[in-house]
């Protein structure tokens, strides 16, 4: 067990790859602040937009994490997300490229628990009494 508790903290392979991006992005920036360097300035920021893009396109191609936690069995950095080519609810990398999940239809209770009744029998709230009940 960890010091953060039994949590998924979302490790994957695009959030370490674009925080190894951004963090030696952001060193090239320190490094061009001090030198004074407009090329080396020019030369960070390009690595950061890289970095954005980089995590965006892993993310879209499954190396990232849905929103929400996941189960144990996902909790490797290395597990890749199967669902991300039809995109995620409620992602605003999934919606810029495109995928919008289309919501499934809610289902009733009487479908979920598996007592649906036929279309020809007694409407719901109806007063038709049972042979069980008598008349």
């Amino acid at each position: 067990m960890s010091a953060h508790g039994h949590v998924d903290l979302g490790h994957t392979v695009a959030g370490w790859t674009g925080t190894a991006t951004g963090l030696l992005s952001l060193s090239v920036l320190g490094l061009s602040v001090i030198t004074v360097s407009p090329p080396l300035a020019l030369t960070g920021a390009g690595l950061g937009v890289l970095a954005v893009l980089v995590t965006w396109w892993l993310h879209l191609a499954g190396w990232g994490k849905p929103t929400g936690p996941r189960p144990e069995s996902a909790w490797s950095w290395r597990a890749k997300d199967r669902t991300a080519r039809r995109g995620h609810p409620d992602c605003l990398g999934c919606r810029m490229a495109g995928r919008r999940p289309q919501p499934r239809p809610a289902a009733s209770a009487a479908e979920v628990h598996g007592t649906a009744t036929p279309a020809t029998g007694p409407r719901h709230g109806s007063r038709t009494p049972t042979p069980a009940q008598g008349v």
